[in-house]
């Protein structure tokens, strides 16, 4: 019996191809293939290109290598010059496409969506209800070289001289910058990262576009101490502990005000709210506009974060009608009572959602609204939502292969797509939301 140990798989990172890009895929890369037939997933590049992509990631036996174009032999008409001095390989890994036209970021995105409802749910857009756009936000159009400002949530990391920055793409190593880009004013006023973060991991900072409300939620490494914060611009302080995960308050408000639908909303530190200034308006429209409540009616607010659809719903179903939210996170649920205490038809239950929703009783609804995490809801819990008859079902998805899977399972369970709108909440990045509305599916179909 041989005693030898298995000899070490030769690292391919730094080899250098000249390839032919291929499809753009989902995560903010393009397909290409090296001369041995070998799949690259490359970013930094653009479908149809020539580039020399150099391995950052992948050995001899790997499935695939990851790689970044470090030259443009032959560019898309879709290319532009980054305007982030800390866009492109090696920097950054927060933007996915600086490198490509505000209508060309559209595009990619369309195709991306596209694909995964063909691959994972079998659907055309036509079949979907789509009609193949991606609907940029409103008031995101900027002059040419410039980039929309629309991140009201930017998490830096802390190098270890205290510098704050952005981490590199799929690293621990951490990018120092003295701007970002998409960051909203709001956050870029704070001046996180002209300052010094000594004994700190990680700096949040919040910037509520509903009010002038600013936070920073501070992450210190084991043993640390919080140093004095001065920033440009008042703000209140929180506090990571690095044993329980929990935030606590070292001064000022332990929430931040956002506004929307004519309402102001409390947003504990950790609770989600969406990242661009306008999404929350935008989201609520397209759901209320595809789900068509009417007074009366019951509806089920699942993942219901501080409460945005579930009050957005008991608005319209009036005061004989009733709404059901459930949230898994405790101060999100706290939030979400607070800001709707002045609705008695809605009740906010504390859990997840697989676990609470059998255990209500409720046998049947009139609307569901669901806003699962980036995994999606599962089989499981689609089968559950089939059998309470809902007339119509929104489903708002941030992950297009999260929502292919489920409109499978939706289809399975009875339910179709009436109607799917795609918007470009997440600009210069891979990410896209999407609202899709379901109902049962005719008999015959």
């Amino acid at each position: 019996m041989s005693t030898e140990s298995p000899q070490p798989t030769a690292s391919l990172v730094g080899a250098e191809y000249e390839v032919e890009v291929g499809p753009v895929a989902h995560g903010g890369h393009c397909i290409a293939r090296t001369p041995e037939g070998r799949v690259l997933f490359v970013r930094h590049t653009l479908p149809g290109e020539r580039v020399v992509a150099r391995v950052t990631e992948g050995g001899e036996d790997s499935r695939f290598l990851r790689a970044d174009a470090v030259t443009v032999l032959d560019a898309s008409p879709d290319r532009v010059e980054a305007p982030c001095p800390f866009s492109g390989p090696g920097k950054c890994g927060g933007c996915d496409w600086q490198h490509v036209s505000p209508g060309g970021q559209r595009r990619l995105k369309v195709a991306v969506i596209t694909e995964q409802l063909s691959r994972l749910a079998g659907l055309t857009p036509e079949e979907a209800g789509w009609d193949g756009t991606v609907e940029p936000a409103p008031g995101d159009k900027v002059a040419k070289g410039e980039v929309p400002a629309w991140r009201t949530r930017v998490q830096y990391a802390v190098d270890a001289e205290g510098h704050a920055g952005l981490r590199k793409h799929r690293s621990h190593e951490v990018q120092p910058i003295d701007r970002c880009l998409i960051a909203a004013p709001g956050v870029s006023e704070l001046g996180v990262e002209k300052r010094e973060w000594p004994q700190i991991a990680s700096v949040e900072a919040v910037a509520a576009s509903g009010s002038h409300d600013r936070q920073v939620i501070l992450t210190p490494r084991p043993g640390g101490r919080l140093p004095i914060v001065e920033l440009d611009k008042p703000v209140s302080v929180m506090r990571v502990d690095e044993k329980t995960g929990g935030v606590h308050r070292v001064h000022g408000r332990p929430f931040v005000r956002e506004r929307a639908i004519g309402r102001t909303w409390r947003v504990g530190s950790g609770g989600f709210w969406q990242v661009h200034p306008r999404a929350a308006d935008l989201l609520v429209e397209a759901v209320m506009q595809g789900l068509m409540p009417k007074p009366g009616q019951t509806a089920l607010d699942l993942y219901c974060g501080v409460g945005l659809f579930a009050g957005a719903l008991a608005e319209r179903v009036g005061e004989k009608g009733a709404v059901l939210g459930i949230e898994s996170g405790k101060r999100a649920v706290e939030d979400a009572r607070h800001n709707l205490e002045d609705l008695e038809r809605v009740r906010i239950e504390h859990g997840k959602v697989e676990q609470v929703l059998p255990r209500t009783g409720i046998t049947e609804a009139d609307l569901i609204v669901l806003d699962p995490p980036r995994a999606g809801a599962g089989r499981q819990l689609i089968a559950h939502l089939a059998t309470l008859g809902a007339r119509r079902i929104a489903y708002v998805a941030c992950d297009p292969a999260a929502l292919a899977r489920d409109l499978a399972y939706f289809r399975e369970a009875g339910y179709t797509p009436r109607r799917l709108r795609a918007f470009d909440l997440f600009p210069m990045t891979h990410h896209v939301e999407c609202v899709a509305i379901l109902e049962p599916a005719k008999k015959g179909r």
